[in-house]
């Protein structure tokens, strides 16, 4: 089963999956490919190299490797050995069709492989292991990276083309040239490794930091709206839309809770939260509000304002009966003003207008365990649902009653099935 798109907001934390995949190819999985294939060109001649498939092979394989590791990334197990191994595979399996026995006579091609077992196991070593050790894996790591294409795949060109000076490591390290490249080499391997581990420290805090500000700004804005401020910012400005608004609130909240204790009445107002977010995100929920007992809950329709309402009234009251009480929900859709509100320091994201208030006096109307639409909302819906008979109310500021119906459950709009809400520990 496919996960789920990434949002926006996520997408920014983590990056793209074309972001990492180029990280990935250009911090790892290319690396060794780069140095074989300048290997090959200056040891060969490069207009035959270049019409040659090693080139292209060995990229292939290379590109390979790396889509596979940032598929890996974000999971428990990023099988980074197994990964690393995707290159060298592919490469040696292709080559050994194209050219015979004779690809595992060239030395580089074995090469290819300790390298890449090497780096496997201990970026491996370093996903398992704590935080102190591993830092040392990481800077372990580089200088193994750098001196495996010195040492070896160095050693190897001069092999190839100045064989004398390869006949002892005595004899290698006697040139100074040698000494000062396999000295910086190293040096440049621990700078490598520290830089790594400090960039790679950083944007873990970085991404900490991201993913406790994206908590705390759903908390005020809502998972939706976050994600689509990401989008377009203009999403919070200040503008005259047509909302549906929902009020849900316990009828008999206060009477119950003066006979229980604190923790009974949190435990509730917890048990009775956990519901609603779980039901009206599922509801294309613009926003949200939680205040003591009440819900308010903004849509972009009448129909799924309905909808998030059938479900409210089935999973709140179900789980409210246990305390003998119940919720009672209102609605109406009209004008708002909707955008962020507040001063210049403090400011945070909301709807006003009538419409407001209209949907608050509906909901105030309504029976315990009662959803009352007004006639707005009923001649704005798009599925056809069953309600009780017209009742007019009367609503402070307003020289008119206002018609409602009763809404009943309807066979069309099946409640959804959510899951249940984690304990709470009731007292």
């Amino acid at each position: 089963m496919d996960s789920p798109s990434p949002s926006p907001l996520e997408t920014r934390i983590t990056g793209s999956f074309a972001t990492r995949f180029w990280l990935e190819l250009c911090s790892n999985s290319a690396h060794f490919p780069i140095v074989n294939i300048l290997l090959e060109i200056l040891i060969e001649r490069p207009q035959e190299y270049l019409r040659a498939p090693d080139l292209y092979v060995i990229l292939t394989a290379s590109m390979m490797q790396a889509y596979w590791l940032t598929r890996w990334q974000t999971t428990a197990h990023p099988r980074r050995f197994w990964g690393n191994l995707i290159g060298p595979a592919l490469y040696t399996l292709v080559e050994s069709l194209l050219e015979g026995p004779g690809f595992f006579s060239s030395p580089h091609h074995l090469i290819y492989w300790i390298f890449a077992f090497t780096i496997g196991s201990l970026q491996t070593i370093q996903h398992w292991m704590s935080s102190v050790f591993s830092a040392a894996i990481i800077v372990i790591e580089n200088v193994t990276r750098t001196s495996i294409i010195f040492f070896i795949m160095y050693g190897l060109f001069e092999k190839y083309t100045n064989p004398q000076q390869v006949l002892s490591l005595d004899a290698f390290f006697r040139d100074p040239s040698h000494q000062f490249i396999g000295l910086v080499v190293l040096f440049l391997g621990i700078s490598t490794g520290i830089a790594n581990l400090t960039a790679q420290r950083y944007l873990s805090l970085l991404k900490e930091t991201s993913l406790q500000l994206r908590t705390y700004s759903e908390w005020l804005f809502g998972r939706d709206l976050l994600g689509k401020t990401f989008l377009d910012p203009s999403t919070l400005n200040l503008e005259r839309r047509e909302r549906a608004v929902l009020f849900m609130d316990i009828r008999g909240f206060t009477h119950w809770s003066e006979s229980q204790s604190p923790e009974s009445v949190v435990n509730l107002i917890t048990e009775y939260y956990q519901i609603a977010e779980s039901v009206l995100s599922r509801h294309k929920t613009i926003k949200f509000k939680l205040s003591a007992d009440e819900v308010m809950a903004v849509f972009p329709t009448a129909n799924s304002a309905v909808r998030a309402a059938m479900d409210l009234r089935t999973y709140v009251n179900h789980a409210l009966a246990k305390k003998h009480i119940s919720a009672g929900i209102g609605i109406h859709i009209g004008p708002v003003v909707e955008g962020l509100l507040g001063s210049m320091g403090v400011k945070f994201y909301d709807v006003i207008g009538d419409t407001v208030n209209t949907a608050k006096r509906i909901e105030s109307a309504a029976q315990p365990g009662e959803v009352l639409l007004s006639e707005d909302v009923q001649g704005m819906m798009e599925e056809t649902v069953a309600t009780g008979p017209r009742r007019e109310i009367r609503i402070k500021g307003k020289d008119n009653p206002l018609a409602v119906y009763p809404l009943e459950f309807a066979t069309s709009l099946s409640p959804l099935q959510i899951s249940p809400p984690m304990d709470t520990g009731h007292a």
